[in-house]
């Protein structure tokens, strides 16, 4: 055997896949896709019939779940499609810095602080207004494909 050693640069990730394949005619409505390379909720699924050439097609109005853009596709019903891993977190609200990034608790203590204000702006006045007054926030924060986002605010009460 050698006696080197071996060093590898690894630019990988775990391998945890950021999407996962489903059939187009089996994703329904409030079902997610990615569309353009984007993570989306579907609106809209319409199906057209089967013509002299085959395949039934799916056409999908879905919403861009990070920037709500409006994106639309069409796919053969036997065809897969992409369909992004979503997940929702809950995490409490510690802080707000002056440059829009908030500071948040995570269940085994640590602090998260990644994450901007969001742009929504009545979601935006809520946060701060709750934060001033000194309540105790719960931010649920939605990931996918590599994002995060917050998207939705719980009051537990005040401090």
């Amino acid at each position: 055997m050698s006696d080197e050693e071996h060093h590898f640069e690894s630019k990988a990730d775990a391998g945890a896949s950021k999407t996962y394949p489903q059939q187009a005619g089996t994703i329904r409505k409030n079902g997610y896709i990615v569309i353009k390379g984007r993570p989306c909720k579907v609106v809209e699924v319409s199906t057209s019939k089967t013509g002299k050439h085959g395949h039934a097609k799916c056409h999908f109005v879905a919403i861009d779940i990070f920037n709500g853009k409006k994106l639309e596709d069409i796919v053969p019903s036997s065809h897969n499609c992409d369909v992004p891993h979503v997940t929702r977190t809950d995490y409490q609200l510690i802080d707000i810095s002056e440059d829009g990034f908030v500071s948040l608790l995570t269940e085994n203590g640590n602090t998260r602080d990644d994450l901007k204000l969001p742009t929504d702006d009545s979601l935006l006045t809520q946060i701060k207004e709750g934060f001033n007054d000194g309540k105790d926030l719960v931010v649920t924060v939605m990931s996918s494909m590599g994002e995060d986002q917050i998207c939705a605010l719980k009051d537990i009460g005040p401090k």
